[in-house]
């Protein structure tokens, strides 16, 4: 029997506290061998794009792969775990939900270990269905007073503005600018599909810590080279994934600015292989681009809780 989960039994079982556990218990278990990721692979057809991220567990007991197929008129997000001791597929998971929030809650992780300890404003661009993870995560790791947020649509930026600020009890504001809503910011998010730079490294200042998450692939880049000069300390989630993937890094790598071997991934900070930022006035950036290994600790455990409280459908297969 498979124990399958939809979207809606997923959400049941699962939240940003439980998925900032996950997340974070997925880096350090990658960082200290106990857990292995393959960064994403892609097929491309005429309809539309197959995405494959795949991880292994000797923790959880599982290997699996997170696939998803992105098409102009939707999209399909599934977790299948796979038991390592018996090879039999064990679960299936709806992960549409869960990959969003598990995106913030990397971002979340990576806020923790290098925003300083009283930052409480957060300047984001971008308010598209992934930005609700980015916002909540930060909210969720530092006490923030106000979100400061800026997209090219005004209606539906105020739309998601009130939308956030009763979610989170927090002054949630549109901005006028990208601009506007970076400068002075203590946390900066940006979550965006550009093809060109949104985050330009004139308007930064010193202590601010930046998540940007949404260029994990060669078409997109969020921040300009002036940015990544600025920033004191850079991290990754995945080395391999980001030499493969991060429009934002490769063209400050292929002019000589970053070396790959310099960056840090944030797992390693949370094994206490790297350090944290040594400097209240240091710059920090951290790239996200998604790992298979953060979606199977996710999996596993909304798994876990479901089992527990009687939720999903055995699959007689």
């Amino acid at each position: 029997m498979i124990h399958y989960l939809t979207e809606k039994d997923v959400q049941q079982v699962l939240n940003m506290e439980i998925l900032l556990q996950t997340t974070e218990q997925s880096l350090k278990d990658r960082a200290l061998h106990k857990a292995v990721d393959i960064p994403r692979q892609r097929i491309y057809a005429p309809e539309g794009v197959q995405h494959v991220l795949q991880a292994a567990s000797k923790v959880l007991g599982y290997t699996g792969f997170k696939y998803y197929y992105t098409r102009p008129t939707g999209r399909s997000f599934y977790v299948h775990l796979i038991s390592i001791e018996s090879g039999k597929l064990e679960a299936i998971v709806e992960a549409a939900w869960m990959s969003m929030v598990r995106t913030g809650a990397a971002s979340g992780a990576a806020t923790q270990v290098l925003a300083n300890d009283d930052a409480c404003i957060v300047g984001q661009i971008g308010s598209g269905n992934q930005s609700i993870g980015q916002l909540e995560a930060v909210c969720a790791v530092r006490k923030i007073k106000e979100a400061r947020v800026y997209s090219r649509t005004r209606d539906k930026l105020e739309a998601y503005c009130q939308k956030m600020s009763e979610k989170l009890g927090v002054n949630v504001v549109p901005a006028a600018s990208a601009e506007a809503a970076v400068r002075g910011a203590h946390i900066i998010n940006v979550i965006t599909k550009s093809a060109s730079p949104v985050l330009k490294g004139a308007w930064l200042s010193p202590g601010q810590h930046i998540n940007a998450a949404g260029a994990n692939a060669l078409s997109r880049a969020e921040i300009d080279d002036e940015t990544v000069k600025r920033c004191d300390y850079i991290t990754v989630d995945s080395r391999g994934t980001a030499q493969k993937e991060c429009g934002d890094l490769i063209s400050s790598f292929e002019k000589g600015i970053i070396q790959w071997d310099y960056l840090t991934e944030v797992g390693d900070i949370y094994a206490g292989k790297a350090l944290k930022r040594s400097t209240r006035e240091q710059i920090t950036l951290y790239e996200s681009h998604g790992m298979g290994i953060q979606d199977i600790y996710a999996a596993a455990k909304a798994i876990e809780i479901a089992k527990s409280r009687g939720i999903g459908t055995q699959l007689p297969v």
